[in-house]
């Protein structure tokens, strides 16, 4: 991930935004979801429902209980491809299916840009299992390197 971040910063001109999405580092929250991601790569296709029902049950009850106290049952549900862009069950599956899965703290990926040069202009946090997004920009070079044709204050 930090090779694949520096590369993608490589490609950003002075001046240039970088807008990246990194999955919020939970500590020992994270460790699980990867080992559970892992277990799942590791089952044949015949076995992988033992993962997918916990899994789904986890992530589905709270919003599903909301609906049901709220009078509107399985709205959660109906309106999720408006808000995803997929069906409830394909992302799941992509959640399962994604590897590798990396985190990071956003002060983590906040000192790795810095030091290469960029500036944080937005940054949105997620204080849950979601992606922590940031927008930087990357600064103009240090004047102070450079030989500007003119400038007699040196």
């Amino acid at each position: 991930m930090w090779k694949a971040l520096g590369n993608v910063g490589n490609r950003v001109a002075p001046l240039g935004a970088l807008f990246i999405a990194i999955h919020n580092d939970e500590g020992t929250r994270s460790i699980c979801w990867r080992n559970v991601k892992k277990f799942y790569n590791y089952l044949s296709r015949y076995l992988r429902f033992l993962v997918i029902m916990p899994c789904a049950i986890l992530m589905l009850w709270r919003p599903l209980v909301k609906d049901m106290l709220r009078g509107h049952p399985f709205r959660y549900l109906r309106d999720y491809r408006k808000r995803r862009g997929m069906s409830v069950w394909h992302d799941i599956l992509d959640w399962l299916g994604g590897l590798p899965f990396e985190v990071a703290k956003p002060e983590e990926i906040f000192d790795f840009y810095k030091t290469r040069g960029f500036a944080l202009d937005r940054l949105l946090t997620d204080h849950g299992s979601g992606c922590n997004q940031f927008v930087f920009v990357r600064e103009l070079p240090s004047t102070n390197a450079m030989n500007i044709p003119g400038d007699e204050s040196r």
